[in-house]
């Protein structure tokens, strides 16, 4: 049943290829009994046999009105009716399918074979004869519909799941604008605050941030020298703000090719690293350790903290969490996170692999 769903998956797909099928099979059933007859080959004839010509046309005419049986009930009877649960209306409407067209058939009989004796038209025996095909390509064409049907809902379901996706991570990704930027004009106006001079070129530094953020987080990738320039531009925003307050270590290792990311998606590990970092305390760092190598990024972020000391702002921890579910999101089975505390430490171990 699975590699008969796979397989009408594969041919509703391909809309010539369906047709082909259609047309492969539909000419086979009428090849039927000329193949089966060809057998008999050396038989005596009969007199007053029904000419060849008269038997193919009634063939012809029955095939049609098991095609358009079938086509009829699975694209118009099952998706009008038996899908609303119009069980009642269904089943007059088929019969009275059924019955039009044995009419039809009885008719073409009667116009083909007048004059053959041997040939009179039994209605029983026409009807079991026209029935039970009948019946079959119901029940074909019932189960194909039933299956495209899937098809159909399943592909909508996927469609809405991905619409659903897109939104969610562009809702995620807005979340880490207001975050980044709530705390890096606080580290503005600390540096108004002393009248550093070091405030004009943080503010330039904070303008190739928010073109990076207007322009390039538009898309859905980026390359990730762009991310690493980001990631740069912000640790030297920090690095101005607190000068011989905290030590930062910023490696790049080996980048051994061109790789698209997520957008803004390794800043919250970073920005977290400094915001809880234990500044002021003697030996107190922030330590970036970044490299692509063979498709898989690592990245490790270490920070000091005190246990205690302080009260965590409500703020705290939007980023991770925002980060968490975008790595679910956009690489479910393609991702490593690690985090840990360890003395004073906190350690966080990220590997993601790249395309």
């Amino acid at each position: 049943m699975s590699f008969f769903y796979r397989y009408l998956k594969i041919v509703s797909s391909r809309r010539w290829l369906s047709v082909l099928l259609q047309f492969a099979a539909w000419a086979f059933i009428f090849s039927l009994p000329f193949l089966l007859q060809s057998s008999h080959k050396n038989a005596e004839p009969r007199p007053n046999q029904p000419q060849q010509w008269q038997f193919v046309l009634q063939y012809a005419g029955n095939l049609a009105s098991w095609i358009a049986l079938f086509y009829l009930n699975g694209w118009l009877l099952i998706p009008r009716l038996l899908n609303r649960r119009q069980y009642g209306r269904y089943a007059f409407w088929l019969a009275t399918l059924v019955l039009v067209l044995f009419a039809f058939n009885a008719l073409v009989f009667k116009m083909l074979m007048p004059t053959v004796p041997t040939s009179p038209y039994r209605v029983v025996m026409s009807l079991v004869f026209f029935l039970f095909p009948s019946i079959f390509f119901i029940a074909v064409s019932t189960a194909i519909s039933f299956f495209l049907e899937k098809l159909r809902t399943d592909r909508l379901a996927k469609e809405q799941e991905n619409e659903n996706l897109k939104t969610e991570l562009l809702f995620l990704r807005s979340q880490v604008s207001p975050h980044f930027l709530f705390n890096v004009l606080n580290n503005m106006v600390a540096l108004a605050r002393k009248g550093s001079d070091q405030l004009e070129p943080s503010l330039i530094k904070l303008s190739s941030l928010l073109r990076y953020m207007l322009y390039e987080a538009a898309e859905e990738k980026v390359s990730l020298n762009k991310e690493l320039e980001y990631l740069q531009s912000y640790i030297d925003l920090q690095t101005q703000r607190f000068r011989k307050a905290l030590q930062v270590n910023y490696t790049v290792g080996a980048i051994d090719g061109q790789y698209l990311l997520e957008p803004m998606l390794l800043i919250p590990f970073v920005e977290n690293a400094f915001k809880h970092s234990a500044t002021g305390q003697p030996g107190a760092s922030v330590d970036i350790e970044l490299r692509a190598e063979k498709s898989m990024l690592h990245l490790e972020v270490r920070n000091q903290y005190s246990p205690g000391s302080g009260e965590k702002d409500k703020s705290s921890g939007i980023g991770l969490q925002n980060v968490r579910r975008r790595l679910s999101l956009l690489y479910p089975d393609e991702h490593a996170l690690l985090i840990t505390e360890d003395k004073g430490w906190f350690i966080v171990s990220l590997t993601i692999k790249l395309h």
